[in-house]
């Protein structure tokens, strides 16, 4: 089954109705859902014509056919056959001759690098559907996910986009060098310091009345630096507000905010 991504815009947020151990793949292009029948192989890589999901497309430093993923002993096994090392969300390198790593059910990012680093979404699913009636024994329900206006989604992605690539140890862009970005990405708006400082101080605030804590001066304690904007950014990330797949579809200056 083909995924579009203009309706699933991340597998972060999971997927409906799947059966346990289907394989769900996702980029800003496209993606595919396959069930777990021994066997089954899915590939990725730049050449659409070529694999089953596209990573890259205009990147020539991706592999035609970068990776595959395959159906073995009742596990999904991710393999490079690429020339660049593939990493994981976890900050494993996965290289072309590395031994297959199984995947772990539930959600993986992976990303590609080339000129740039490139997003690949994986999701094993459990069979957890959203919509089914909730048991003792049900799955805990996924987080709040915080509501953003297509302007603070943007600035926030650009400010937090070193959380959302999995760095070992992450740090906000300053505002200075948030702003500088989105001028580069979108020429024809307005995009100054004030302007973002704002946005970012009124996602704060709004979230800091809904009840998150540590987004507060008086919370924090001095120095505060950068604490304020850290504690922001970790609740967006791990209430999958913004998730590793808004990075693809920064590269995207015309795509609507999720």
């Amino acid at each position: 089954m083909r995924l579009n991504p203009q309706h699933q815009r991340s597998l972060r947020h999971g997927v409906t109705g799947a059966v346990p151990g289907t394989l769900s793949a996702l980029t800003v292009t496209g993606g595919v859902a396959v069930p777990p029948s021994p066997g089954r192989r899915v590939s990725f890589g730049r050449n659409r014509l070529e694999v089953d999901v596209c990573v890259g497309e205009e990147d020539l430093r991706i592999s035609r056919v970068h990776g595959m993923l395959v159906r073995e002993r009742d596990r999904w096994w991710l393999s490079n056959t690429g020339r660049s090392p593939i990493r994981l969300s976890d900050s494993v390198l996965l290289h072309g001759d590395s031994e297959p790593l199984p995947l772990a059910t539930g959600y993986t990012a992976v990303f590609l690098r080339g000129s740039r680093e490139h997003v690949l979404e994986l999701l094993v699913s459990d069979g957890d559907d959203e919509s089914t009636a909730r048991r003792p024994t049900h799955p805990t329900a996924p987080p709040k996910r915080w509501r953003l206006s297509p302007e603070e989604h943007l600035v926030l992605a650009v400010v937090g986009q070193r959380y959302l690539g999995y760095d070992p140890q992450p740090l906000p862009l300053s505002r200075q060098q948030a702003a500088a970005e989105l001028a580069e990405r979108r020429p024809s708006e307005n995009w100054t310091v004030k302007r973002v400082e704002h946005i970012v101080s009124r996602v704060r605030q709004r979230l800091s009345d809904a009840g998150v804590h540590g987004l507060r001066r008086e919370e924090v304690g001095e120095p505060v630096g950068l604490t304020l904007t850290v504690n922001l950014l970790r609740e967006l990330v791990l209430s999958t507000t913004l998730v590793p797949m808004d990075l693809e579809w920064l590269e995207l200056p015309d795509a609507p905010s999720a």
